[in-house]
């Protein structure tokens, strides 16, 4: 024990070569960008392949079948607090039966990394690893959507899953975000929050295509 002991002692007082101190090469990680069509606009957004794959994958899915396609940013949540604008859009599938696939494992941002910045996009859920087809992009960073695994309650311990960030067109996003909402429109806690003209999504392709 003692000379294991030495020995150590021995490599921490070594000088370290010029090997050991060259810097680590920094890679990034593996994304791979989507254009979304709006009627009011182009988005362009990353997602997360590598950090968030499962989450990622799923979306692409959508994306590859084309069941993105004339769908609709149906709702704009608005917050009154913190910097404006602040809250976010969502859209997509709305659970129609042929268009949506089956629920994706949740990823929780404290094991991807991918946090709920500005811009980030995100799936909406019920209950963790119910997410299928809609989506929300953030107008501003929504932390309280990250996982907060020393919450007690389950859903904000699992908080929700981000996978990407808009690139290019958060003007477009903006604008969806101010476009008018019907106060009539949606139940519980979403009351107020549905567009009064919903905005169709074109189309949404991956870029190299």
């Amino acid at each position: 024990m003692l000379k294991r002991f030495a020995l150590a002692a021995a490599l921490l007082a070594a000088p370290l070569s010029a090997q050991d101190t060259a810097p680590i090469p920094v890679t990034e990680p593996e994304l791979t960008e989507v254009l979304m069509e709006t009627t009011m606009g182009l988005i362009t957004i990353a997602l997360e392949t590598e950090r968030a794959p499962l989450t990622s994958a799923n979306f692409l899915a959508y994306v590859d079948a084309h069941k993105f396609d004339g769908t609709v940013f149906y709702r704009a949540m608005r917050l009154d607090w913190g910097d404006q604008p602040n809250g976010l859009i969502q859209g997509g599938t709305q659970n129609q039966p042929d268009r949506i696939l089956p629920p994706v494992a949740h990823e929780r941002t404290s094991d991807t990394g991918v946090k709920h910045t500005l811009g980030a996009i995100s799936m909406a859920r019920l209950e963790p690893g119910s997410a299928t087809g809609d989506f929300s992009i953030m107008l501003a960073p929504q932390p309280g959507l990250d996982a907060d695994l020393a919450a007690t309650d389950p859903d904000l311990r699992e908080g929700y899953a981000a996978f990407g960030h808009v690139t290019a067109g958060m003007d477009v996003v903006r604008a969806i975000f101010d476009a008018p909402v019907d106060p009539d429109k949606g139940e519980g806690w979403m009351k107020g929050q549905m567009l009064a003209q919903p905005v169709e999504i074109v189309s949404v392709r991956r870029m190299e295509e």
